[in-house]
C-alpha cells in the first residue's frame, strides 16, 4: 500500500540531491571566481592567450639582402611589377646584358621589363654562388643566374652573373644600382628550323 509513496518520495530525493549537486557547483565556482584578483579577471577576460610556438627571428642585414634578391627574383618570374618596385629606388640605375645605354629611372625599366616580358612563357630563373658585402647603409650583392624560357615560341636559355648596389633607407634595404652581365644565350632550334639569332632575355632583376 506504501510502496507509490515510497517511489515518490524516491523522486523527490533524487531531485533534491540534483538541485543541491548544481547548487554546490555554481557555489565552488562563484568562490572561485571571488578569490582571483580583480586585475586579473580583467586579464583573463580581455588578454589574448601568448603564443610562443613561433618566435619572430630578427634576420641580420646579410639576411635581409639575400631575402630581398629571392623576393626580386620571384616577382620577376610571375611579372609582378608592384612588388618588384617596392624593392627598388625610383632613381635606380640598370645596366642590362646587351650592349645597350643604362636605363635610369624606375618607369623607364618598367616600361622595358614590361615589352620583354610579354613575348615569354615558362619563365625560369635560378640564382646560385651569392655574395653580400654591408658597410653600413651601403652593401652590393653579386650572383650568377640561370635563365630559361620560351621566347615568342622559341625554348631559349641564357647565362650570366649580376650585381646589385644597395642603400638602406628607413630600415629597409632598396637596389639603387642593378647591374647584368650574359655570358651565354642560346636559343634552341626546334625540328630543321634554323634558330633565329639569340635575344638577350630582359634584363633580370636579379
Amino acid at each position: 500500500m506504501n510502496r507509490p509513496d515510497v517511489r515518490l518520495d524516491v523522486r523527490r530525493l533524487s531531485r533534491n540531491m540534483a538541485l543541491l549537486f548544481l547548487a554546490g557547483t555554481l557555489l565552488a565556482a562563484n568562490f572561485a571566481l571571488a578569490a582571483i584578483p580583480q586585475n586579473d579577471k580583467k586579464k583573463k577576460k580581455t588578454a589574448p592567450a601568448a603564443d610562443d610556438s613561433n618566435p619572430v627571428i630578427a634576420l641580420d642585414d646579410e639576411q635581409q639582402i639575400d631575402y630581398l634578391i629571392s623576393e626580386v627574383l620571384g616577382f620577376w618570374q610571375i611579372g609582378d611589377t608592384d612588388r618588384m618596385h617596392k624593392n627598388y629606388v625610383d632613381d635606380v640605375s640598370v645596366v642590362n646584358g646587351g650592349f645597350a645605354p643604362p636605363i635610369i629611372g624606375w618607369t623607364n625599366y618598367l616600361a622595358l621589363y614590361k615589352q620583354q616580358r610579354a613575348t615569354m612563357q615558362q619563365v625560369r630563373l635560378d640564382r646560385s654562388n651569392t655574395y653580400i658585402k654591408v658597410n653600413g647603409t651601403t652593401a652590393w650583392a653579386c650572383f650568377q643566374w640561370e635563365f630559361a624560357a620560351i621566347i615568342n615560341g622559341t625554348p631559349s636559355a641564357a647565362r650570366g652573373q649580376t650585381t646589385y648596389v644597395l642603400v638602406k633607407r628607413d630600415n629597409h634595404w632598396l637596389i639603387a644600382h642593378d647591374h647584368t652581365s650574359i655570358v651565354q644565350s642560346v636559343q634552341k632550334p626546334s625540328g630543321n628550323t634554323p634558330a633565329p639569332e639569340p635575344a638577350a632575355p630582359p634584363k633580370p632583376a636579379n
